[in-house]
């Protein structure tokens, strides 16, 4: 039993139900809990970056709830190397403990934070939350890595019991939590150069049953709220993704694949780190791509003449978001007909989603380019006139997002699909060296 432990937030953002609160509470006698706003990561984001500032209304949130239980939590701003050191010596802490984070920058930097800490011989225990599954717990039989989803489903499905999807009663030790006679001062947005001005909505912190139960139904249909909107909060732990999980594994199986997906794609950037900026196929790096800043800039701006993909780019640019369909058409487009690298689109994905989640985007898009693991084959070209049909019959997603779609002022396409198709083909053909 610890004296006195730091518990570190990270993609944690709540109390209840927090696998490393909980551990932290019930192995110390004391748990100050801390939040860094990590300058590594704050600096390479421009000033009015929406994401800092729903964690920042988040921490406050969470501020507040420690508060209600006579504790406190920490924010500070820096260099997590650094911080947690300087935490340690100055709470008198014998143990950190946090959840685990499988992201290239993430297990480096806790390796380094591990290797300081451990020359004070102080403890740093990590913990699994924000997966069902992490790391070695769904292999083959031989012990090798999945990289085909429907085997990995399976498996990962054959392996779930209760006390997967069973919450932590994280509350059931709060005692243990450092009683404080005076709050500490959070941190403002403009003293860490972020004007804090919110120019979107961030979706509600409600698990929508209903929306779960008709999910299956609803879920390719972008004109309508058929989606749960939640993945902003699972990405950054503002709901327990046990909660979700048990929720859909008893309502909708559809569901539970999405957040199986979510799993997998952690797994993969953990065995396979390269992926992150080269083709999880290594031959998929052999493909010349097209080098066309005017079709980049038409597709970043939604002005492509294929309504469906400037209808997604335009709700991305204005809301932070894009319904999951149409994330796959206009990522085909951009790979597919307009043969322009997906790291271009990953990236500008990874500035504007406000559920950027880097595993997740990294293989959605190797997914679409047909580089990544499970990949949809490079010949699999998405039209996206026939998506629309499909999925927006009547136009309203498209009305809503491309008001002059009837009017002279919509651009003609910018490449031909019939002709977009037979280069991409000939193309990758080349590249790969097949038939």
């Amino acid at each position: 039993m610890y004296n006195l432990s730091i518990f570190w937030h990270r993609r944690d953002l709540r109390i209840s139900d927090n696998a490393g609160l909980y551990k932290a509470l019930k192995n110390s006698k004391n748990v100050q809990s801390v939040f860094i706003f990590d300058k590594h990561i704050l600096d390479l984001l421009p000033n009015d970056d929406q994401r800092v500032i729903f964690i920042h209304q988040e921490i406050q949130r969470l501020k507040q709830e420690y508060l209600s239980v006579g504790a406190d939590l920490k924010v500070y701003y820096g260099f997590p190397t650094e911080l947690i050191p300087q935490i340690v010596s100055e709470h008198q802490a014998e143990a950190v403990f946090t959840n685990r984070d499988y992201e290239p920058y993430a297990l480096k930097r806790d390796e380094s934070i591990f290797d300081i800490l451990k020359e004070k011989n102080i403890a740093f225990v990590g913990s699994k939350d924000h997966v069902i599954f992490e790391k070695n717990e769904v292999v083959k039989d031989d012990g090798k890595p999945y990289t085909i989803f429907t085997p990995y489903s399976k498996k990962w499905k054959s392996l779930l019991n209760e006390f997967h999807l069973k919450p932590y009663p994280t509350e059931k030790y709060l005692e243990n939590i450092y009683k404080i006679s005076e709050p500490s001062k959070l941190i403002e947005l403009s003293q860490m150069g972020f004007s804090g001005v919110q120019k979107v909505e961030f979706p509600k912190r409600i698990i929508p049953k209903e929306i779960i139960d008709s999910y299956h139904e609803t879920r390719d249909i972008p004109a309508i709220l058929g989606t749960s909107r939640l993945s902003l909060h699972l990405r950054f732990g503002t709901i327990s993704i046990r909660n979700l999980a048990k929720l859909s594994f008893e309502t909708n199986e559809k569901y539970l694949n999405e957040l199986i997906w979510r799993d997998f794609y952690q797994m993969i950037i953990f065995h396979f780190p390269h992926s992150v900026k080269n083709s999880f196929k290594p031959q998929y790096d052999q493909i010349i791509w097209e080098q066309n800043e005017v079709h980049f800039k038409a597709w970043c701006e939604g002005k492509t003449g294929y309504p469906l993909v400037d209808a997604g780019m335009r709700e991305l640019n204005e809301t932070g978001f894009m319904h999951n369909r149409v994330r796959m058409v206009v990522a085909s487009f951009l790979t597919k007909h307009l043969l322009l690298d997906w790291r271009l689109g990953e990236a500008y994905f990874a500035e504007k989603l406000l559920d950027f989640e880097l595993a997740s985007n990294v293989g959605g898009w190797q997914w679409a380019a047909g580089s990544g693991c499970d990949a949809a084959p490079y010949f699999r070209v998405f039209n996206p006139t026939s998506q629309q049909e499909k999925f927006d019959p009547k136009g309203n997603y498209i009305r809503r997002w491309v008001p002059e779609i009837d009017t002279f002022n919509y651009p003609i396409p910018i490449v031909e699909h019939k002709f977009a198709r037979e280069r991409v083909l000939e193309r990758f053909k080349s590249g790969l060296g097949t038939i």
